[in-house]
């Protein structure tokens, strides 16, 4: 999943119609009267969504044109690209690995394909058991604590043949259907394998196991563009707002559809990065730099959060307003969103402190089994002490529609979800003026943030 916050006003009762304006009272000499745009958070949203993108899939020509759509809004909006940048394309490039389905006899019996998953770096994979240096053997037992070692050999470092007890098919399911998809790192793959079987090890082992691996580079692109601030003692507090626009591209086709639109997942969140760079440009009125940031490759390991995140020190971030899947009411009704690690630092509480006497409100994220605040792109820069969340509206465990064909515009609540863009620009301006600073989040490894 994906998410974050945004900017807003005091929202008028009653329903709004999706092209008007929400209209926000300011502070004299705060900026001038602003509202978000409806028209633009529809039409942004229609456009990413459309069948002409292709599912924005990484690494998609889909993906590309969304990229430079988003671009060609920076440019429109008047955003200027980070300092040493020559245009809004932030460039990175990431590995995808595509393996062959793997051939397999162990003692003699030839394994079905659905048995066998092989993850690998090399352009050729042939193993004896009579070779001179054989693959590392492991056991995955049955017990429930040893179904995390399944996924921790994702990650080849050295050659390993893991047999699996068949108390983890659905788990061994799972990883071959994403192994099927092709990996990405960020790195060139190392030259080991692991191979998975799924049954019990032989006492007396004999096998035979084969598989070939492609590996490209694929050129890939955050786009970025940036509000300088007004002052000069803030010049190193950056305050992010992002969103994904990557999605699942091509899928399994449904009823003739094979396109995964990706309408809220998250093009509802882009499309409130956009109205909200709109926004503040018309504000101008910001204390801090604020950045915006179309997130590339969320879907697939969050790469395009990763590349970012060194491109900048974390320590000048103050904040970070990730926005995904905001195009539904939430669990609490209209005018209510959720922002994922409420607990984790008083970002939350100075949000909602800045929508007193509006009827919009921010709730703790009630999907704690989800684990949604490190599933987001949030997460690469919550783990590095910033303030990092993500404010969404999606009930996630109900929802049929996400990561499908039929997450498309027409299931959005348009004007709902202007009012939830419209609620981040008010909750935001404390920290864009500079009144508030959120408290920093622990750093945490890899390991605690599980």
């Amino acid at each position: 999943m994906k998410s974050l916050l945004l900017l807003s006003c005091l929202l008028v009762a009653g329903p709004l119609a999706a092209q008007t304006k929400i209209k926000t009272k300011v502070k004299p000499g705060a900026g001038k009267t602003t509202a978000v745009s409806a028209a633009t958070v529809a039409r942004v949203v229609r456009a990413l969504a459309a069948d002409d993108m292709q599912g924005r899939g990484t690494g998609q020509p889909g993906g590309l044109r969304a990229a430079q759509f988003l671009a060609a809004e920076y440019g429109r909006i008047g955003l200027q690209p980070l300092p040493g940048q020559a245009d809004f394309e932030q460039v990175l490039t990431v590995y995808q690995s595509q393996t062959s389905p793997v051939g397999a006899v162990v003692n003699g019996q030839t394994l079905a394909p659905k048995q066998a998953i092989a993850i690998s770096g090399q352009p050729t994979l042939s193993w004896t058991s009579e070779d001179a240096q054989p693959p590392a053997v492991v056991v995955i037992g049955p017990e429930p604590a040893e179904r995390g070692k399944l996924f921790s050999f994702r990650q080849p470092k050295a050659n390993t043949l893991v047999f699996v007890d068949t108390a983890h098919t659905k788990a061994f399911g799972q990883l071959a259907r994403y192994v099927a998809r092709g990996t990405t790192s960020a790195e060139p793959p190392s030259l080991f394998s692991t191979v998975f079987v799924l049954g019990a090890r032989p006492v007396a082992l004999t096998y035979r196991i084969s598989a070939s691996t492609a590996v490209r580079p694929v050129e890939l692109r955050n786009v970025v563009g940036q509000l300088p601030g007004h002052d000069p003692q803030r010049t190193n507090e950056y305050v992010v707002f992002s969103g994904h626009y990557d999605h699942l591209g091509i899928i399994k086709p449904v009823a003739g559809d094979s396109i995964a639109n990706g309408a809220d997942d998250d093009a509802s969140g882009t499309s409130a990065v956009v109205a909200l760079a709109e926004y503040f440009k018309k504000r101008n009125d910001n204390a801090r730099p604020l950045l915006f940031v179309a997130f590339a490759a969320e879907e697939i390991g969050g790469f395009g959060a990763q590349h970012f995140s060194r491109q900048l020190n974390p320590q000048q971030v103050t904040a970070l307003f990730n926005i995904e899947m905001i195009g539904k009411e939430a669990k609490f009704g209209p005018n209510t969103a959720f922002i994922t690690g409420y607990d984790k630092s008083d970002f939350g509480k100075l949000l909602q402190a800045n929508l007193v006497g509006s009827k919009f409100r921010f709730e703790p994220d009630p999907y704690p089994e989800q684990n949604l605040f490190y599933r987001s792109d949030n997460a690469t820069l919550a783990r590095l002490g910033v303030p990092a969340h993500t404010i969404s509206t999606d009930q996630l465990p109900t929802d049929k529609l996400y990561h499908s064909v039929d997450d498309e515009v027409e299931s959005l609540n348009l004007t709902n979800m202007t009012a939830v863009i419209q609620a981040i620009a008010q909750s935001a301006t404390g920290i864009v003026a500079g009144r508030q600073t959120p408290t920093r989040i622990p750093s945490l490894t890899d390991d605690q943030a599980r």
